[in-house]
């Protein structure tokens, strides 16, 4: 029977960056043999982070968001899958608003406040997290690990991919004012010469989530 992927991404802009790893890491997931379902969170009907309900504290609901809203198909989903890949550019130094209200939803209802047994997630998901940046690789690492650690305890186990000082538009020349932060001519090197290297370890990442 082969593994379900789900691939979910947290940024806005199609074609682009963030898009265009996880089409690679899809890819890599399908040719490995698994079925993938792909979510844009930009595109969803309305949702919101968590709203502190507690109705996930209730027996009955446990390890489930009750909160009925555009992120509950892709937390069901989630749940029944055997892998996440989820993607997002980063924003003023951190992940994307839609991807912290995934991220707010999924830890939370697996969070018991019980000393003894943390967590209630019967069944971990690995997850493998993208993060597109036009800083360098390193810049936030710290961030990363931070999600990455409270994914592996609430979700499964988890590391990360960053994609550094991105090329963010086709023609810099093309802005209303300089954009004179960034060495266009540099920038549009590397996305000709790395950024491809990156899609195929995406692909190959993909892959192996799915073996």
């Amino acid at each position: 029977m082969s593994k379900k992927i789900v691939i979910v991404n947290a940024g806005p802009r199609l074609g682009w960056n963030t898009d265009t790893l996880l089409k690679n890491a899809a890819q890599g997931a399908e040719e490995a043999g698994a079925e993938v379902q792909r979510f844009d969170l930009f595109r969803l009907e309305r949702y919101t982070g968590c709203i502190s309900c507690f109705g996930c504290k209730k027996e009955k609901f446990k390890g489930r968001c009750i909160c009925r809203d555009g992120l509950t198909p892709v937390l069901d989903a989630i749940r029944e899958s055997d892998g996440v890949i989820i993607g997002s550019p980063n924003y003023l130094g951190d992940l994307t608003a839609s991807f912290r209200a995934l991220y707010e939803r999924l830890i939370f209802q697996n969070l018991t406040y019980n000393r003894e047994t943390p967590c209630c997630n019967e069944r971990p998901v690995p997850v493998l997290l993208f993060m597109t940046s036009n800083a360098g690789d390193t810049a936030y690492r710290d961030v990363l690990e931070n999600y990455c650690g409270t994914l592996s305890r609430f979700v499964g186990p988890a590391k990360y991919f960053v994609s550094g000082d991105t090329l963010q538009l086709k023609d810099y020349s093309k802005t209303d004012w300089p954009w004179t932060l960034f060495d266009a001519a540099r920038k549009q090197k590397r996305h000709e010469e790395v950024f491809p290297q990156e899609c195929e370890k995406a692909r190959a990442l993909g892959a192996e989530l799915a073996k």
